[in-house]
């Protein structure tokens, strides 16, 4: 009697990144790995809740900056409709301020874009396995939360809210306050006491200082 190895599924990911460039850079990383298969593509929040409602996917590669709307509320809604899919975040924006932030919102991993070459496939081996993925210094800020021990933030960005976070990104980007209430469903003056608080927060005397600031924020490598 001949035997029969059971074919193992190869798990099925989506990658969700507002650069066709870098789509087709993962894609290609990711080709060479017989275990894992692309099966979509999003470069927006709508596009990717439409990819993971359409297939059987396995994990989501997200990045957190993808135009009008936070990577952050894609991976709050993500979570929500799909609580046992896997969500990796590949995002240049500086782990210290949104690792964390991801995590809460349901990620199982961040990794930044610098390190994706060595270490994007054992993060995705890592949290399929039902592991969380972050760097020793995340890690190490996330355990002394938990314990109560996080010293008190010395980054004034640290303070910000999610929203505020997601805000100021607009702002940095040149969008008006009248956009970003449209685009976030909410009320144009809901958007002013946003700035205010970030202005409040990070020191900032002006709508200048604000916008100043936020376009030098997003601007850092």
């Amino acid at each position: 009697m001949t035997s029969t190895k059971k074919a193992v599924r190869a798990a099925r990911v989506i990658i969700v990144d507002d650069h066709p460039v870098v789509r087709l850079g993962i894609r290609q990383m990711l080709a060479t790995e017989p275990s894992l298969t692309v099966c979509g593509e999003a470069d927006s929040v709508e596009g990717a809740l439409q990819a993971c409602a359409a297939s059987d996917v396995d994990l989501a590669i997200v990045d957190l900056s993808l135009g009008k709307v936070s990577g952050l509320e894609l991976i709050k809604e993500l979570h929500a409709q799909h609580p046992d899919l896997a969500i990796l975040v590949l995002s240049m924006h500086d782990e210290s301020l949104f690792a964390q932030r991801a995590l809460r919102a349901g990620a199982r991993g961040y990794l930044q874009k610098h390190e994706a070459i060595e270490g994007l496939v054992d993060a995705i081996h890592h949290v399929l396995s039902g592991k969380v993925y972050v760097s020793d210094t995340v890690a190490q800020q996330v355990l002394a939360s938990l314990r109560g021990t996080s010293p008190a933030p010395t980054d004034q960005l640290s303070t910000l809210t999610d929203r505020e976070i997601q805000v100021l990104e607009r702002v940095g980007r040149g969008s008006s306050t009248a956009e970003i209430a449209r685009d976030l469903g909410v009320s144009v003056k809901t958007i002013e006491t946003y700035r205010s608080n970030i202005k409040a927060k990070l020191n900032l005397k002006s709508a200048l200082d604000l916008v100043r600031y936020a376009t030098s924020w997003i601007e850092r490598p």
